[in-house]
């Protein structure tokens, strides 16, 4: 498999969640703005959405689409427990939480990068965020991780947005549950390894 990745983007989540898996995995980085990688290929070739993260299964397959692919990488490794088996309750739990960081949380961040924002729509993308990570801290209360005990993907997709806060003027301490929990998946080994691979601060 190769993933297709910008450093400190949303596909550091796949990237955690391989190096968590333990299967082999190969990278290449993309340049988002001129649709290259770093090989010089045609990006919008391998994934016409033009977006990462893009997942090369190497059997003339990609997967496009951050939880579908850490769901799939999950599934070829069912004892890593980084994903409920599928079928029960507890998958679907987890599939409900990886939805609610896509479309909530994750698209909620996209005014704060958007240059063109104006400063009254950024605010209100703040407040709304605010409101987010006002119920994930309750749904945190007493855990170790999103779904319990059990690092799964849903947290590696979660500690990836939260990264960003520090970036556009969040200050993730007002939400302490949050910050401890970021804190917490940062220590985790594979995790470290692919902020360093990434040459992001950890």
């Amino acid at each position: 498999m190769k993933l297709y990745y910008k450093p400190g983007a949303c596909s550091l989540s796949p990237h955690i969640v391989l190096l968590e898996s333990g299967l082999p995995f190969t990278m290449e980085k993309v340049d988002l703005k001129t649709k290259k990688t770093q090989t010089g290929a045609d990006f919008l070739g391998v994934n016409s959405k033009g977006t990462v993260p893009t997942l090369d299964l190497g059997d003339g397959n990609v997967l496009t689409e951050g939880a579908a692919i850490v769901q799939y990488i999950a599934d070829q490794k069912p004892d890593s427990g980084l994903a409920p088996p599928a079928g029960t309750l507890p998958r679907y739990r987890l599939a409900e939480m990886l939805n609610y960081i896509a479309s909530e949380v994750h698209k909620g961040f996209g005014p704060l990068f958007n240059p063109k924002a104006s400063a009254d729509w950024k605010a209100s993308a703040i407040a709304a965020l605010g409101a987010k990570f006002d119920w994930l801290s309750g749904q945190l209360g007493g855990k170790t991780y999103l779904m319990g005990d059990t690092f799964t993907v849903a947290d590696a997709y979660l500690f990836t947005v939260l990264r960003w806060t520090g970036g556009v003027g969040i200050d993730l301490a007002k939400w302490p549950v949050l910050a401890a929990y970021e804190t917490r998946v940062a220590q985790r080994p594979k995790v470290r390894l692919a902020l360093e691979a990434e040459g992001l601060p950890h």
